[in-house]
């Protein structure tokens, strides 16, 4: 059984849309076939009006112990280069390429540290 969130994430729509368009709290693996197989209206119609400029979900990695979650984007969130727990020490994470600086953006995902590296 996929729970609605797994199933907005495998059909790649927000959970809002999920719940509005009556989608039940669990489905299972043949419903969400079969909704991939032949989509409703509202849901050729979402693919159908994307601009494809923002995901509607991005997977999230720690490069340190690999935790992964998959969120939405908000659209202050940088371009980063790692991101890592907020637990972890700096001296875990890859050093900056030679001749870069790195800040970071705390708040990405439940509990990711975004490690932005530009040019100074």
């Amino acid at each position: 059984m996929l729970t609605r969130r797994d199933a907005a994430l495998r059909l790649d729509i927000p959970l809002e849309m999920a719940t509005r368009h009556g989608l039940p709290s669990r489905l299972s693996e043949a419903e969400i076939r079969a909704i991939e197989q032949d989509p409703p209206a509202w849901l050729v119609q979402s693919r159908a009006n994307r601009t494809g400029r923002k995901p509607v979900w991005v997977h999230l990695e720690c490069v340190v112990c690999g935790f992964a979650e998959d969120a939405r984007p908000k659209k202050w969130w940088p371009e980063w280069t790692y991101l890592s727990c907020d637990y972890h020490a700096p001296d875990q994470v890859p050093d900056p390429e030679a001749g870069l600086a790195r800040h970071e953006v705390d708040g990405i995902g439940s509990r990711f540290i975004a490690l932005v590296d530009q040019r100074p």
